[in-house]
């Protein structure tokens, strides 16, 4: 008896798993994404971390399939958290290893999106779970929440333009909590005099953004492997 009632349960849970990997929305999401196999995009990085000595400067942002990222700063250094570097839209979709739950809808910014959670079915991916806001109409993604396991939490918020058929965004806003930023080389911090405790005090409480606004994207051009 007990058996029976255990395939019964395994049956039903691998259908519902079938059934939310298939989730419509996701997948014409990502059918947008997938006519991007490489660009090289200019921009203008602005960047509010209060403990952080950067201004605004001039970006090159470096993308090739399925998950390769670089973001490069005049003068070569990133300020990009490492950890979040790796959690693209790109990299939560290409592999099909979660389950796509639809959580309601949600107005942002005067959008009615829906908001999908993705959970991991692969342990060995780095994030836990994460949930986008999609537009059903053009199938284009206007903010996810992202917790990792070892890199904290990230919000990301996204404006279309002229890129939008490939879903490709003209800004981008990305938060994350500055106690678990994991620094570049070559920044400074910016504490004063504080002791080593009040530091690390201040990072608890701050939350840092990092915004992009691109000028153009160059796409399916090709990009080496060397650039990342």
């Amino acid at each position: 008896m007990k058996k029976t009632i255990l395939c019964i349960v395994g049956v039903f849970i691998l259908q519902y798993s079938t059934m939310a990997q298939s989730n419509a929305l996701i997948e014409k999401v990502s059918a947008k994404l997938n006519i991007v196999n490489d660009y090289v995009a200019m921009g203008i990085m602005k960047t509010d971390v209060a403990f952080i000595k950067a201004s605004l400067g001039k970006v090159k942002v470096y993308y090739k399939k399925p998950n390769l990222l670089k973001v490069k700063k005049e003068g070569g250094i990133s300020l990009l958290p490492k950890g979040g570097v790796s959690v693209t839209l790109n990299s939560l979709l290409n592999n099909k290893q979660y389950i796509a739950i639809e959580s309601g809808v949600q107005v942002f910014k005067g959008k009615q999106l829906q908001a999908i959670k993705l959970i991991p079915t692969d342990e060995k991916l780095d994030w836990v779970i994460s949930t986008l806001w999609i537009d059903p109409v053009d199938a284009l993604v206007y903010k996810t929440f992202t917790t990792t396991k070892e890199n904290g939490t990230y919000e990301i918020t996204m404006e279309y333009g002229q890129y939008a058929s490939y879903g490709l965004p003209s800004k981008i806003i990305f938060g994350f909590n500055t106690k678990d930023y994991k620094l570049p080389n070559g920044i400074t911090l910016e504490f004063g005099d504080d002791d080593p405790a009040a530091k690390q005090k201040a990072l608890k409480q701050k939350k840092g953004t990092i915004e992009i606004t691109y000028a153009n994207y160059v796409i399916n051009k090709g990009v080496s492997n060397s650039m990342f």
